[in-house]
């Protein structure tokens, strides 16, 4: 049986969570990483199970060096107040 992109997403999250010694109030950063890595999966010639990749040029503003891909943080929106 194949795993959906959500069940892939919730394993690799996991993984970055255990990977970072479990801390907490990180789950939506672990989450948007796991999502942001799957998607470039998904644009790259590896299958989606990643075990079968052709070799692609990567840039440096794409992945750091351990190879995980940026993510940026959400951004702040500015409350407007009403006279």
């Amino acid at each position: 049986m194949t795993e959906t992109r959500e069940e892939w997403i919730r394993k690799r999250a996991y993984a970055l969570w255990e990977e970072e010694g479990r801390p907490t109030g990180r789950e939506f950063a672990h989450w948007e990483q796991a999502r942001a890595e799957r998607q470039a999966l998904e644009g790259s010639a590896a299958s989606p199970d990643g075990k079968e990749v052709k070799t692609r040029k990567r840039t440096a503003s794409a992945s750091n060096a351990n190879g995980a891909v940026k993510v940026a943080a959400p951004r702040k929106t500015a409350s407007r107040k009403s006279a």
